[in-house]
């Protein structure tokens, strides 16, 4: 109970004051926002790549599926471009000032702070062309930097009334458009500044150079073991105290994660074998099919156990309430239903069944008995075994049956514990009424 108090009034609450500050906010805030086009763009891709050949070569002679792809491109190509408005509109909402200017403005910043010309491989200057490769994958991690600073300076300015005030009779869209002209020329100028800063003395510019010297180091060190481990754990750990740890993490994470699914398809896209060699293992698809499928903790053991060994009435009742949300990974009912949250029975499961998952997982991958993952990110709530061979064929659909068998086997000892308590007091009231 030490530790627990230690956990609960030392460590929960630097935790809670990180994740509620306004930077996290608008991170994560601004990178749901763009989870419908990944979906809509997932869709258009699995339709192109469906895992039926004469299927796929139908489309491809037909023209149909250079068009899907079409699609696709004009979703998760942009992610970094969508992501830069959100998290500055986002920042400046949390502000709770008019938020649409912030999220304009850093949209400008992030397109200013990159090239408009594009050279060959024989050097030949193209200009007038945006590269689309730092408007994805490449670009997302500045994406970030660029929302978050352009939120911060332009709220800043908002709530110090350094701007353009217009008389009350004025329309409203004008007057807002005012309202942004000193901050945003300031943010335009300082955009500028920094370009020509980042060429002249780097050669390069500040997105590509963010790229560089944080981004890929990053998704490196997020698609190693130990930083899927640390993933596991974290969503875990902070949903055993009642906090939503797979929003937190994919808030802080989502950026990076994005990026290494990304590339992943940037590889497949050129035709190449995506292996360990030249793609990442933990994507933001490893961590929703497979760290967290059937909810975090990845719980479907303990609605197993409820529905055919439970012995007391409330978890017999629990597990027919709760096996319908389980199959959409949705699992509220069960961490405040047994309940899970501070339950030191089922500490050990909790933690652990998620990380066994993730070791059994990687190194699945590791050893390429299941392939790595493309963008291909159907909707969270896409049931097991469905959403592993929507992504990666049998292969993935079978390794999502083997981590829910490590649940049932996990928890089973566990949560069979808890029933006996269950059980035991629900005698105790029933003999104590008769």
């Amino acid at each position: 109970m030490a530790l627990q108090n230690i956990l609960e009034e030392k460590m929960l609450p630097k935790i809670m004051d990180f994740v509620s500050t306004k930077t996290v906010q608008a991170i994560r805030d601004g990178f749901s926002a763009t989870i419908g086009l990944t979906i809509i763009g997932s869709i258009f891709l699995l339709i192109a790549n469906f895992p039926y050949s004469p299927f796929v070569e139908f489309l491809t002679k037909t023209g149909w599926r250079s068009y899907l792809l079409q699609a696709n491109n004009a979703t998760y190509s942009i992610l970094a471009l969508a992501s830069v408005f959100t998290i500055g509109y986002y920042y400046a909402k949390n502000e709770k000032i008019e938020a649409l200017n912030a999220g304009i403005l850093s949209l400008v910043a992030f397109v200013v702070l990159i090239n408009h010309f594009h050279i060959l491989p024989n050097n030949e200057k193209i200009d007038g062309v945006i590269p689309v490769l730092y408007l994805g994958s490449r670009g997302m991690i500045a994406s970030i930097i660029i929302g978050v600073t352009v939120g911060k300076v332009y709220s800043w300015f908002i709530k110090n009334k350094i701007v353009i005030k217009m008389p009350d009779g004025v329309p409203s869209g004008v007057a807002n458009s005012f309202v942004g002209l000193i901050p945003g020329t300031v943010i335009v100028t300082g955009s500028v500044l920094l370009y020509a800063l980042f060429n002249i003395i780097f050669k390069t510019t500040f997105v590509d150079f963010i790229y560089k010297v944080l981004s890929i180091p990053l998704q490196g060190m997020t698609s190693t073991f130990g930083g899927a481990i640390i993933m596991a754990f974290a969503m875990s750990f902070l949903w055993w105290f009642g906090v939503h740890g797979a929003s937190i993490v994919s808030g802080i994470m989502a950026g990076i994660l994005m990026s290494n699914m990304l590339e992943n398809q940037e590889i497949l896209d050129a035709g190449k074998i995506l292996t360990t060699a030249n793609g990442y293992i933990v994507t933001y698809n490893f961590r929703t099919i497979l760290q967290i499928i059937t909810g975090s903790g990845i719980t479907i053991g303990i609605v197993v156990y409820m529905l055919f060994f439970a012995k007391s009435r409330q978890f017999k009742e629990l597990g027919k309430l709760s096996i319908g949300a389980a199959i959409f990974n949705i699992n509220e009912p069960i961490i405040f239903g047994t309940p899970v949250v501070m339950n030191p029975i089922l500490f050990i499961p909790f933690i652990g069944v998620p990380i066994v998952a993730t070791v059994v997982a990687y190194i699945s991958m590791k050893t390429g008995l299941v392939p790595l993952m493309g963008n291909v990110n159907p909707p969270w709530t896409t049931p097991p075994i469905i959403s592993g061979f929507l992504v990666g064929g049998w292969r993935l659909a079978l390794l999502q049956a083997v981590i829910m068998l490590i649940s049932i086997l996990g928890y089973f000892p566990f949560i069979k514990k808890q029933d006996q308590i269950n059980y035991e007091q629900e005698q105790t009231i029933s003999e104590a009424k008769e």
